[in-house]
């Protein structure tokens, strides 16, 4: 029966026997664990929203001829898309972290045009692999995890090129029934709460990398597989008694390494394989959808933004002039990431696959504005909050008869504020600045779906110089050839042709 609620979800991790290492031990059961059960929640609410929310969250789909949840869903218009980043917008304001289902959704939707072009070449059945698997995902109702950074050794060095050749993941052995990979995935968001990975190549290969080139759909308790649950700041207090310390103690975001040996993919789960000069169309086509998929952070932004403006009220000082300016200048900030990913949206184009991809440009600019817009509303908000953001007592201070009175005494603001209150305020924003969930909002800005040099390189790509100079030229009437002109450039028929 398929999964529908958040708790069926949850349920539906139980009894797995993943090899899970957090700390130096194996976890009996990562779903009791309280580390990890907080992110596990996060994911749960992806279900509960498509359940509340049907037409943001639950689209009918062309591949099964169900409403699926949009996490599964291959994008068939350019609303699709829209559609995608107001979710994901959605979910940040209720999760206020990072809710590890959107490279899943990525890797589904650039794998359908990237098989279906290796298939007309080479005539292999990558595509129809695609399509039964994505049919079975949606039945079930699924998460699917994406794989692609490795951990990639020496930066200067190909895979084939590296001492240790399973430090990019790589086909080991080739059965008539299916290959054997090896090699490791890290930063893998998610991983652990889901059913599928979906493992990809990172980088442009060469044909010398032929064995590098497998892009395939796993089950994350395959045989094999080990993870290694990464650290976050702060990430204990999840463990300690009360909710405060915490910050946010219902959700958070996971990280892990994964550790594959000799695991195996049938066939008719591999969706390239040797296929070496698609891998950077597929590196190209995901980073575009997914660096799109970064409008997520303005959910957390809007939450961050509330939490900052909740404590100049609870200080008294809601009214004064620069506490105005920094919070429209935080939400100035929060809006300019979500203007670009949402018009990258707006101006998608249809592939010849059918699926729809947003515009590559306003994707790498929606994404370089992440890597810089969210450290700027988090300065801003700790300045609102003042130091006790990371001086304050904990919970435990806070409960004690010795120590509680004092602190409600000197810890109060304005008259009508609970102190309690004011400390929930004040850790929420240490935990999105500073804490567990800071991973979500500001190193995963900046490194998640590529660093800010990769966007720069990107930028650089499609800046449209020549189109541009032409407009310059035509403008000041400069005499060259007579037919250079902008309407006759192939970026004018790209971007403004009509539909």
């Amino acid at each position: 029966m398929a999964i529908r609620t958040g708790q069926e979800y949850i349920q539906s991790l139980r009894g797995r026997n993943l090899k899970v290492y957090l700390f130096g031990e194996l976890v009996k059961e990562p779903v009791d664990h309280p580390m990890i059960r907080p992110s596990i929640n996060a994911v749960a609410e992806t279900y509960d929203l498509a359940v509340r929310e049907e037409e943001l969250a639950a689209p009918m789909s062309k591949i099964s001829g169900k409403r699926v949840n949009r996490f599964l869903h291959i994008a068939e218009s350019a609303q699709d898309l829209v559609l995608q980043n107001k979710m994901q917008r959605k979910l940040g304001q209720l999760t206020g972290t990072c809710f590890q289902r959107c490279v899943g959704m990525d890797a589904l939707n650039s794998l359908h045009s990237v098989t279906f072009e290796i298939d007309e070449k080479y005539h292999t059945n990558y595509h129809k692999n695609l399509l039964d698997f994505i049919r079975k995902m949606q039945e079930e109702n699924l998460v699917i995890g994406g794989a692609m950074t490795d951990v990639k050794g020496d930066r200067s060095k190909a895979p084939s090129e590296q001492i240790d050749e399973d430090l990019f993941l790589h086909v080991v052995k080739r059965t008539p029934e299916g290959v054997y990979v090896t090699g490791a995935k890290a930063h893998q968001t998610g991983c652990i709460n889901s059913h599928w990975i979906i493992v990809m190549p990172t980088i442009r290969l060469l044909e010398k990398d032929k064995d590098w080139a497998i892009v395939g759909a796993i089950p994350v308790d395959a045989p094999g597989i080990t993870y290694i649950y990464g650290r976050q700041s702060c990430d204990t207090r999840s463990m300690e008694e009360g909710d405060i310390d915490s910050g946010n103690s219902k959700f958070a975001g996971q990280e892990a390494m994964i550790i594959f040996d000799n695991v195996f993919i049938p066939n008719n789960l591999i969706f390239m394989n040797g296929e070496y000069e698609f891998a950077a169309m597929l590196v190209e086509r995901f980073t575009c959808y997914h660096r799109r998929s970064y409008v997520c952070k303005t959910g957390l932004g809007d939450v961050l933004i509330g939490a900052a403006a909740a404590i100049a009220d609870y200080n008294g000082i809601p009214d004064v002039s620069h506490i105005r300016d920094k919070l429209v200048e935080m939400t100035h900030l929060n809006e300019s990431i979500y203007a670009a990913g949402i018009s990258s949206s707006y101006q998608a184009q249809e592939m010849k696959s059918g699926v729809w991809l947003n515009d590559d440009m306003l994707a790498n600019v929606c994404k370089h504005n992440v890597t810089r817009f969210p450290y700027e509303i988090s300065r801003l908000a700790q300045d609102i909050a003042g130091g006790i953001v990371v001086t304050m007592p904990s919970e435990k201070d806070f409960r004690h008869p010795v120590t509680g009175p004092l602190l409600k005494k000197y810890l109060a603001g304005r008259k009508g504020v609970d102190v309690e209150n004011r400390m929930r305020i004040l850790r929420l924003i240490e935990n999105m600045t500073l804490g567990r969930n800071a991973v979500g909002y500001l190193t995963e800005s900046m490194h998640g779906a590529g660093s800010p040099q990769a966007q720069r390189i990107q930028i650089a790509r499609q800046m449209q110089l020549g189109y541009k100079k032409k407009l310059a030229k035509s403008l000041a009437n400069v005499k060259e050839d007579a037919e250079d002109t902008p309407e006759n450039s192939d970026y004018f028929k790209r971007v403004f042709k009509l539909r």
